[in-house]
């Protein structure tokens, strides 16, 4: 089979295709014919060598995020069975309930090998079904962004018909929290750069569109367009650069889901979060509880994912090419075979 492997994270360039012995499932584990993988912004972090503290183990297999159809299982599985379309959830040992250390431990694609190999060996309790009517490519683009924007907006913000949303940019995460919100009955006001993005974000349902190099200060027209009341809540992704902003966006009480750090890292001032009862949460992918829910909901609405590009796997490198470029609107889909 062919697998791509990090050898050393020293950029994109590092990423090394292998061909390898497929791997033989052995009690409670399962043969994933992968049919498609999805980037995120960490799966870059990952190969430039900039995620986590401790540093990775060499020859890591990359992306946490994949698809495909079961194709061997061994003894003991009664999850699935072989030709069952699934998808691997992000860590690998988070069922449901609060997250562990443990679960922590078993992200696919850092902590353990991911997804980008023609055939992986995944425990039967790591995967999920995906919905009928979503193709390979589709499905490979739900674990981490799409299971994220959900823990973000149904488990932590609750969100409710007519609440207003702010979501920042229009990356993987963003686009989700865009059409679950308006799946919800809620109000979306987008920042982005662009405003050709913005257009599109409108265009799929989002009532304002602030251009953030424009409007330097947005959060204030964030508080316009909500005549002074502010977001009732705020998808957080940018890190440094946008968190002191979306305090002032967010309302009195409101929530801010902590997500990204695409713009660093600093210290943060937590005056404003106490003296306006501001909640916020840390946002760290989700469980497959909520990886399942997610899904009947999407079903349900026979929700879309938005794919940028799709490539092939001989052509993995471009892919992160075009994620490092930033000019993707949504996401960035490596076919495989």
């Amino acid at each position: 089979m062919k697998v791509y492997r990090l050898p050393q994270a020293a950029g994109i360039d590092s990423l090394t295709l292998c061909e390898e012995p497929t791997p033989t499932p052995g009690p409670y584990q399962v043969l994933v014919r992968v049919r498609a993988t999805s980037l995120n912004f960490r799966d870059l972090m990952v190969v430039r060598g900039a995620y986590g503290r401790g540093g990775l183990r060499t020859n890591l297999v990359p992306l946490s995020d994949g698809a495909g159809e079961v194709e061997a299982v061994g003894d003991g599985v009664t999850r699935v069975q072989p030709g069952d379309r699934v998808a691997g959830i992000f860590m690998q040992r988070w069922i449901g309930g609060a997250i562990t250390p443990e679960a922590s431990a078993s992200a696919l694609g850092g902590a353990i090998d991911g997804m980008m190999a023609d055939h992986v060996v995944l425990n039967q309790d790591g995967l999920v079904r995906i919905p009928a009517h979503l193709s390979f490519e589709e499905a490979a683009t739900l674990p981490c962004a799409a299971v994220t924007a959900w823990h973000a907006l149904v488990e932590h913000a609750r969100i409710t018909a007519g609440d207003t949303v702010l979501i920042q940019g229009t990356g993987g995460v963003s686009i989700f929290a865009l059409q679950f919100a308006l799946a919800m009955g809620a109000r979306v006001i987008a920042t982005s750069s662009s405003d050709e993005k913005l257009a599109r974000a409108r265009a799929m349902g989002a009532s304002e569109g602030i251009n953030y190099r424009a409007v330097p200060e947005w959060q204030e027209a964030v508080l316009a367009a909500t005549e002074g009341r502010g977001a009732d809540h705020v998808v957080e992704v940018g890190g440094a650069g946008t968190f002191a902003r979306s305090l002032q966006a967010v309302r009195l009480g409101g929530k801010v889901s902590l997500i990204g750090v695409l713009t660093g890292q600093a210290e943060m001032n937590p005056t404003p979060i106490m003296r306006r009862l501001i909640n916020v949460q840390g946002i760290y992918v989700g469980s497959r509880e909520m990886f399942e829910a997610m899904n009947r909901a999407i079903a349900l609405h026979m929700l879309r994912p938005v794919i940028d590009r799709v490539f092939a796997f001989d052509d993995a490198k471009a892919a992160f090419r075009l994620m490092e470029s930033a000019a993707h609107f949504g996401k960035i889909v490596i076919r495989h075979g």
